[in-house]
């Protein structure tokens, strides 16, 4: 069992969400507001968090910021918003997937399974540091340095790199990347692109001039050695 927690200001909408995850078997709790939302997941975290964008009073973005400061549990946006600029937002604020209303509930429970998933196989099964450069991965103990430094990253950014660690010197092409990764068959690539230009602007001294993570043009991105 999972514990969730819906985020959604419209009565209806989030009602029915709830019904539906708690049908699948997860505990549910519903918040009508990011304020409301925000004391709950400080007091009863939740495994994952559903929010909607529009919420009255603080909004989604500042929402997803908030719980990403001291919480990395993985954030799914549901919203009526498809335009490019809200998505790629949401996602730079922290969020792991974006989903647009109206949602199937076989698709957010496929997604959440993958998200399950991903929270029990962080990293490959390795105890020794690996280096590229300056920049050091220390995949069974979830740390990230740069110049000796640690470097604060989500979950979804730590297995992505991870990843591209595994494979490092080698491509790997978004919609591999989001298999890997997401666990999806197939979908948005841009989760792909603005996670890796998150996670550049924490492991890059020039994120405009990766020298790690770098992107092989029409193919997809690649860690160098």
């Amino acid at each position: 069992m999972s514990a969730v927690l819906v985020i959604e200001d419209d009565d209806r909408i989030r009602l029915s969400l709830v019904m539906a995850l708690e049908d699948e078997g997860y505990t549910v709790t519903g918040a009508a507001n990011a304020e409301e939302g925000l004391a709950a997941q400080r007091s009863r975290p939740a495994d994952t968090v559903l929010v909607d964008l529009m919420l009255p009073g603080i909004d989604g973005f500042e929402c997803i910021r908030q719980i990403r400061r001291t919480d990395d549990a993985p954030i799914v946006v549901i919203s009526a918003r498809d335009d490019t600029h809200d998505i790629v937002a949401a996602l730079e604020a922290g969020a792991d997937d974006y989903l647009i209303k109206p949602v199937a509930v076989k698709e957010l429970t496929a997604r959440l399974r993958a998200l399950r998933r991903r929270a029990r196989a962080i990293g490959p099964e390795t105890v020794h540091i690996l280096r590229f450069g300056d920049l050091e991965l220390e995949p069974e103990a979830g740390e990230v340095r740069l110049h000796g430094a640690p470097v604060q990253v989500t979950r979804t950014e730590f297995q992505l790199l991870c990843e591209l660690a595994e494979h490092a010197g080698k491509v790997l092409s978004r919609q591999q990347l989001l298999q890997r990764v997401w666990q999806y068959d197939g979908g948005d690539e841009r989760l792909v692109d603005v996670h890796v230009g998150r996670l550049r602007q924490k492991i890059e001294d020039d994120p405009s001039t990766p020298k790690h993570l770098v992107t092989v043009r029409g193919l997809g991105y690649k860690l160098h050695r």
